[in-house]
């Protein structure tokens, strides 16, 4: 009795749909390199903006810079997503090339699949990551923030030697008509085996669009169903797109008009924050003032329209009012530009405390607010008081506040 074959690897040959092409790669590639270097940039920007380097004094205006930098952010993340699943079933053919006989070309062949491999693993981490963070859902035991900036370091870096070793592949695919076929040493599957005696192919040749979608087609597609992913989101950022960005994970809605992250009960400060005895404290080395909430309300108000926004994409912008943190100082003889810590009534956190520099303290429209949309805070959106800053990230516009404290 004779035994079915065994199961065998697939050859290149095997895989040989013209839509497997450097055309179609080279194409797509460039939108999803867009992309990723959006992504970087700001992603740059949000770390900065969240631990700023001594060296570096982030800005306070315009006040909508970090609203408009994270949105970008997430939108294109969000719309490297299909791009990237094109590009991968694109390319996914020279996975099975086999390397030459001579050693220097088996090292260079693994050195080759090496490189590829983490910038493929980097980038799906960040996407999938990223995806993942939009949504407030956390499956991990890593600090999300950190590993997603150092990947984002390891991501650029694969890509941009990617890019340089494939420059030569990508220029020509660019310059050439997408129906043609190009030489990238093996990458273009053939469409048919050469018959003995036939003429090798030219380097470039016009081939028969495939039957079903071609090689135009599903580039098209691929950046529409960009375009589609980064519309169903975008509400989150844009309010004139949240009632057809069917997947924003914030429409607008919330208390007194804003969404928020996280309420006062799982921050488990709800009665602290209504004790009839609560009190303000700044300090300055010695000197201490203690202001209840009728003292605060007392204090010259200010109101100002400024945005909040969030790592995860979303924003808003509200009119808050209350006291400007550069006269609390005054009360304790600080100078208006004093660094200070944040102290918040939640006992534990990742931001129960946070620094507030220098140049966010003098702002005048850095606030202690008491108000939103001309109401009383309500108790998610901080009371009884909370800081607001202009382009200041929202995991740092601290709710709860409970002591102000300079320091150097």
């Amino acid at each position: 009795m004779k035994l079915p074959a065994a199961p065998r690897v697939p050859r290149r040959e095997d895989l040989g749909s013209p839509l497997h092409s450097p055309a179609v790669a080279a194409r797509v590639g460039v939108w999803l390199g867009a992309c990723f270097g959006i992504a970087f940039l700001t992603g740059l920007v949000s770390h900065f903006a969240q631990t700023t380097p001594g060296w570096l004094t982030f800005p306070t205006r315009p006040v909508s810079l970090y609203r408009v930098t994270q949105g970008l952010h997430v939108l294109s993340g969000t719309a490297a997503i299909p791009l990237l699943l094109v590009k991968l079933w694109t390319v996914y053919p020279r996975f099975f090339l086999r390397p030459g006989p001579r050693l220097r070309q088996v090292v260079v062949h693994a050195l080759e699949r090496a490189s590829v491999g983490i910038l493929v693993a980097a980038a799906i981490f960040e996407l999938a990551s990223g995806l993942l963070n939009s949504t407030q859902w956390y499956p991990w035991h890593f600090g999300f923030r950190r590993t997603h900036y150092a990947v984002g370091w390891l991501a650029i870096g694969a890509l941009v030697l990617h890019i340089s070793v494939k420059l030569p592949v990508i220029r020509t695919a660019l310059g050439l008509p997408i129906s043609a076929d190009v030489g990238d040493g093996g990458a273009e599957p053939p469409n048919q085996p050469a018959a003995s005696g036939s003429p090798e192919p030219s380097e470039t040749s016009e081939q028969p669009e495939p039957v079903g979608i071609s090689r135009r087609s599903l580039v098209r597609t691929a950046l529409a169903a960009s375009a589609v992913a980064v519309v169903a989101t975008a509400g989150a950022t844009v309010p004139l797109l949240r009632r057809v960005s069917v997947f924003g994970v914030r429409s607008g809605q919330g208390p007194q008009g804003v969404p928020i992250n996280k309420s006062a009960l799982a921050a488990h400060v709800t009665d602290l924050a209504r004790h009839p005895g609560y009190r303000l404290t700044v300090v300055n080395g010695s000197r201490t003032a203690s202001l209840s909430l009728d003292e605060l309300n007392a204090m010259r108000q200010y109101e100002y329209a400024l945005p909040i926004s969030c790592v995860e994409g979303w924003s808003a912008s509200g009119m808050w009012g209350g006291v400007r943190i550069k006269d609390l100082l005054t009360l304790v003889g600080a100078p208006s530009d004093s660094n200070l810590k944040v102290v918040s009534l939640q006992p534990a956190g990742a931001f129960a405390v946070t620094h507030l520099p220098s140049q966010f303290t003098r702002d005048d429209l850095t606030l202690l607010a008491l108000r939103l949309a001309g109401q009383t805070l309500d108790i998610d959106h901080g009371y009884p008081c909370r800081l607001i800053a202009p382009d200041r990230p929202g995991v740092l516009q601290t709710k709860w506040v409970e002591r102000l404290e300079v320091v150097a």
